[in-house]
């Protein structure tokens, strides 16, 4: 086998580890089209579906998936690379350097669109902006007692992008999370002390207080500015 396909292949699925199934047989049958199996399908065929989802759920979204199902029957078939190492690694390479500049454009994207609703926000009625630049608006006062930064808090919360997409939400789940407040992000602990049990306020968290140039891979976009409609049920 080729040197550079196993550097190539674990870079673009993110090294992740592969089911080591393995099925081999002195006399192969002629291989027949399949596009769907039924519950009663023969073992091998479970087995070699099981297989092909595996490889395909770690594989990223950008994968053609044409040249992926010729690469995998001739690489089933034993037949030789296409491909000298040279040419894969020069191919990872430029594809490697296509996706930083992809998400450096969206990034920049996300920052300038972030600032705009943040500057915007900030001179809407009933919204406060502290000091670090959180922003936060009163939905009900609480009455109960007010946590440190040291405190165990239980609260409901929804969390949404700028855009008004759900990114995870307690209340969806019908569960209520539970932590300390100094670890979580930076706008949860300072916002969260400044409720009261029983309050429920909705926070602007600009990028430098939650996620950061990072992001959350596959669920937060770096620079982005979290909402978050936060319900303060209780201070441990």
């Amino acid at each position: 086998m080729s040197k550079a396909l196993p550097i190539v292949v674990a870079a673009v699925l993110g090294g992740a580890a592969l089911i080591p199934i393995y099925y081999a047989t002195q006399n192969p049958a002629t291989p027949k089209a399949v596009t769907s199996l039924s519950k009663d399908a023969s073992n091998i065929e479970k087995i070699s579906y099981a297989f092909g989802h595996e490889v395909g759920s770690q594989t990223p979204p950008e994968l053609d998936m044409a040249a992926f199902k010729v690469g995998l029957d001739a690489g089933h078939a034993r037949e030789p690379l296409a491909y000298t190492e040279e040419e894969l690694q020069a191919a990872y390479q430029a594809f490697q350097q296509e996706l930083m500049d992809k998400q450096n454009k969206e990034a920049e994207q996300v920052s300038q669109s972030s600032t705009q609703f943040l500057t915007e926000n900030k001179a809407k009625a009933g919204v406060i902006t502290t000091a670090s630049g959180l922003q936060y608006s009163v939905q009900q006062e609480g009455t109960g007692k007010q946590p440190n930064a040291e405190s165990i808090v239980k609260v409901h919360y929804t969390g949404k992008l700028v855009d008004g997409k759900v990114f995870d939400s307690s209340v969806e789940r019908g569960e209520p999370v539970e932590f300390q407040l100094n670890q979580v992000i930076p706008g949860w602990t300072e916002g969260l002390q400044l409720m009261k049990e029983g309050g429920k306020t909705t926070f602007y968290i600009p990028a430098n207080l939650g996620y950061g140039e990072n992001g959350v891979p596959g669920t937060i976009p770096p620079n982005s500015t979290l909402i978050f409609d936060v319900e303060l049920l209780e201070v441990k």
